[in-house]
């Protein structure tokens, strides 16, 4: 099942349940999707950062979330500081971007 929700709400799940700590910790395992280098310049991010797409999996390989990044050379994440979640697995749903709301990417 998928359900859409907009992208404050996305944030709030994904800050409240700790999906970047687990991350970083090694209870999720990241796995990257998309690498693009430059970064977009609208991003107003230092030369060589990269536009990252990060699947986060858990033990069992499931996806529990997908954020976008933008990497910076010095390893610390831009733009807000924080990783940007596009979608999450939370209680058995899907939870996507509404279509069309701002940071959807339509994947």
């Amino acid at each position: 099942m998928i359900q859409r929700i907009d992208q404050d709400k996305m944030r709030e799940w994904f800050n409240g349940d700790q999906y970047w700590e687990k991350a970083k910790s090694g209870e999720y395992t990241q796995i990257v999707l998309e690498d693009r280098h430059p970064s977009l310049t609208l991003a107003n991010e230092p030369f060589c950062t990269r536009s990252q797409m990060i699947s986060y999996r858990d033990a069992a390989n499931d996806e529990v979330a997908r954020v976008h990044q933008y990497l910076r050379t010095d390893g610390s994440i831009g733009a807000s500081g924080r990783p940007d979640p596009k979608r999450i697995f939370r209680h058995g749903i899907l939870f996507r971007l509404k279509k069309g709301s701002p940071g959807s990417t339509g994947i």
